[in-house]
Parts: structure tokens; sequence; C-alpha cells
């Protein structure tokens, strides 16, 4: 296992001098006006286990610490408690972080349940997206489940980045059993679709990159990791890594510059899952188109 910390990266003096050349956002590029410069973003998919680290201790600021040090733009949480129960003390964990970040969130509660107390909010577990760029809509999609199995969900946001629409999706996959990962892969491919967006997709897929799901998943999108990873990309468990479930994957139209599991002691304590991190770029003609 090896560590990457990826600052962000300054555009260089020739995409800075396009950008300024380049049409206010929201207002399509002419064919005869200079290509706008791509857009840089560090992004980043964490299971974050309700808080509680390898310690069994939950302390949300360990989290918050790995999200800011590594400088992440987008980044798709999944287990996160909201108001759920005594092990997290209630709290609306994702509206912690978003308020320690100063990003914008938004929730999906695929596990929604009656409060211990009348008038109490309602106890839910589920994922988040939270990103330091506006938030132009979102919706949350439960996904195929079998018998008593957990409810996952496929929460969506799509996200202005500096002018470029990104439709950012993240899930969590159920874990014990194959071919409902299979069918909820398939209404997953189906709700993301062919669409004009760049498209991210941050997860916990419970699955090694030869499954038959993994593999349904990259006959549509790029798995950052074999784009430009380096070493097995091990995840889970922290304190002996030797499963990859855990995966950044995006459309054809963006470029993976460099992507890492973090493994420095800060990363590997705050969870029972390593992050994996990656700085990408998104098409810069897509600027203004869709908004």
């Amino acid at each position: 296992m090896w560590t990457l910390r990826l600052p962000r990266r300054a555009l260089s003096v020739l995409a800075a001098a396009a950008m300024a050349a380049s049409v206010l956002v929201g207002s399509p590029a002419s064919a005869d006006d200079p290509q706008a410069p791509a857009r840089s973003l560090q992004v980043m998919s964490f299971n974050i286990h309700h808080g509680a680290g390898a310690d069994g201790l939950v302390d949300l600021s360990r989290i918050a610490g790995v999200i800011r040090d590594n400088d992440v733009d987008v980044v798709g949480l999944q287990e996160v408690d909201r108001h759920f129960g005594a092990r997290s003390d209630f709290v609306d964990q994702a509206a912690w972080l978003a308020r320690e970040l100063r990003m914008h969130v938004v929730y999906g509660a695929n596990l929604d349940l009656d409060p211990v107390e009348a008038g109490q909010p309602r106890r839910q577990f589920g994922t988040a997206i939270l990103t330091s760029a506006p938030i132009l809509e979102w919706d949350n999609t439960l996904l195929p489940r079998y018998g008593e199995h957990e409810q996952r969900g496929l929460l969506r946001a799509r996200v202005n980045v500096r002018g470029v629409a990104v439709q950012v999706y993240n899930t969590h996959l159920e874990h014990t059993n194959r071919p409902e990962r299979v069918a909820q892969v398939e209404t997953i491919t189906r709700l993301i679709g062919a669409q004009d967006d760049s498209v991210l997709l941050f997860g916990d897929l419970n699955a090694d990159p030869l499954a038959p799901e993994i593999q349904a998943l990259t006959d549509h999108l790029v798995d950052t990791w074999e784009a430009a990873g380096l070493g097995d990309g091990y995840t889970y468990p922290t304190y002996d890594p030797h499963k990859r479930i855990d995966y950044v994957m995006q459309s054809g139209d963006v470029i993976a510059r460099t992507v890492a599991v973090l493994s420095d002691p800060e990363s590997a304590s705050a969870s029972d899952h390593l992050p994996v991190c990656a700085e990408v770029l998104l098409p810069g003609e897509k600027v203004g188109i869709g908004h």
C-alpha cells in the first residue's frame, strides 16, 4: 500500500490565457471562440463507517480532516448516519461535515426509520455527496433489494463546476449477494444512461474489479484506477488492506490525471475503509452547455 497526497494543481499559463478569452459561464462558446480550458477537480470516495475509526471511536473531525487536507472538491460518502442512533449520538453527520468543511451537501436516506420518541427527527442511514461547487438538482433512487437485505440507493447531484455541469452519483451496493449486486448495477446503468453531461460515480461496490457487476459498469464508465492508478489499490480493511471494493468511475470524456488510495496515518485511522482520491479533468468544451 502506498500513499499519495494530491494537492490542487494550478492551471498552466496557456490554460489561464484560454480561460480569459473564453465566453462567460452560462453561454456556450461559438465555433470562432478559443477553447475553454479543462476544469481540474479533486474527488474522493470514502466509506466513513458512521465516523467510527480503526480504534472504534466515532470522531467526525477525522473524516473532515482527511477531506480538507486533500483539497477535495467533490466527495461521495457511504455509511452516513442522520439522527440514526446512540452509536453516533443521533448527529446529522452529513450536515455536520458540510458545516465543518463549508461545502454544499445532499443526502440519500436508504434506511428511514421512526424516531425513538415522537417529535424527534427520523432515524436515517445512507449516502451523502459534499461539494464545494453549487448543486443544481438532486435525487435519490432506491435500488433492487432481495428479501430482508439492507435497502441500497443511488444518490445523484448535478453540480456546476466552474461552468461545466457534472452528474455526480454515489452508491453502496449489497455486500452478501452477487445476483442482487448485478440487479443493482443494471438499475444504475439504466439511470445514468446516455447523457450530455460528464459523469462521476463514487461507491463502495463490495466487489473486486474482475467481478461481473464491476465489468458491467466499466462497459459504460472508466475505472479511474485502471486509467491512472499504480499498485493494487486495496481499500479494505484498513488494518490489513487486501480488497479493492471502493471506486471512482467517470465517463469517457473525463480524464483521470492521478488516483491514489490514501493510507497515511490520518486516513487509515478515520474509518474501516481507506479513501480513494483522484484528480480528474472535465472537458472545457462543455462550458455553459445545459445551464
